[in-house]
């Protein structure tokens, strides 16, 4: 008999709507690297490489291989996440710290990416923090909310 219980839950437990998840933009004074910045050598070496592989040649993806500052502007980045680890992105390592961790968000958009459901927080100084997720993510408050305060703007995924 207790078996047919725990087989009657489990089908009543994944029956159940998944609950829907509340997004606010982070804090970025709370976000962590996850993977170092490039070396100088290691960006010289990656620029000689990808400038030189044929199929960028011709697919006509060299634009950053015209002058090497395009290249490392580019390139010299870490990829940062939030403290929960939901959003992540890429910041410039050229960038202090301290001009961006107490920076507050500027924008909040919902985008769709194939299958993929992206809400996308602006900051200043060209950050952007994305949380993807197979759900379906709507603005939870007004345009005008989000356009006047996209700290306090949120997004809603289920």
């Amino acid at each position: 008999m207790s078996r047919f219980f725990l087989l009657g839950a489990l089908g009543v437990a994944l029956s159940l709507p998944a609950a829907a998840t509340e997004l606010v933009c982070p804090d970025l004074a709370a976000l962590v690297q996850v993977n170092g910045c490039p070396t100088e050598e290691e960006l010289q070496t990656t620029y000689i490489g990808y400038c030189s592989d044929d199929a960028n040649v011709y697919g006509k993806k060299t634009d950053p291989c015209v002058d090497y500052a395009d290249y490392r502007k580019l390139k010299n980045q870490a990829r940062w996440e939030s403290a929960d680890g939901q959003f992540d992105g890429y910041l410039s390592c050229d960038l202090p710290e301290a001009q961006w961790r107490t920076q507050q968000p500027t924008g909040i958009a919902v985008a769709m990416q194939g299958k993929i459901a992206k809400v996308v927080c602006s900051y200043p100084h060209g950050i952007h923090l994305t949380y993807r997720s197979h759900q379906t993510c709507v603005l939870a408050d007004d345009a005008k909310t989000c356009a006047d305060n996209a700290a306090a703007c949120r997004a809603m995924c289920n």
